[in-house]
């Protein structure tokens, strides 16, 4: 993506404008640190990038997981209708 300073941009704003209405996006930068992007208003936006395994290692699942899973439903249900399941 090509960088246009800003003495530039204002100079030739006209025609910049124009381009990037074409899809030809650029950046204004001022004393060489870039400080706009310009785009097209309806131009598609990049996907986020997905990083996978991210969470590797930062938790652990238990052996008897189900098995806590079943006692934790049997739980809910006796609290939701009481201990005789009425």
């Amino acid at each position: 993506m090509r960088t246009i300073n800003i003495h530039q941009a204002k100079t030739h704003l006209s025609r910049l404008v124009d381009e990037a209405v074409q899809g030809d996006s650029f950046v204004i930068a001022k004393a060489g640190k870039p400080k706009v992007l310009v785009t097209r208003l309806d131009a598609p936006e990049a996907p986020a990038k997905r990083r996978l395994g991210g969470l590797e290692g930062m938790y652990t699942i238990p052996d008897d997981f189900d098995e806590i899973d079943k006692q934790l439903d049997k739980e809910i249900e006796e609290l939701m209708l009481g201990k005789d399941g009425e």
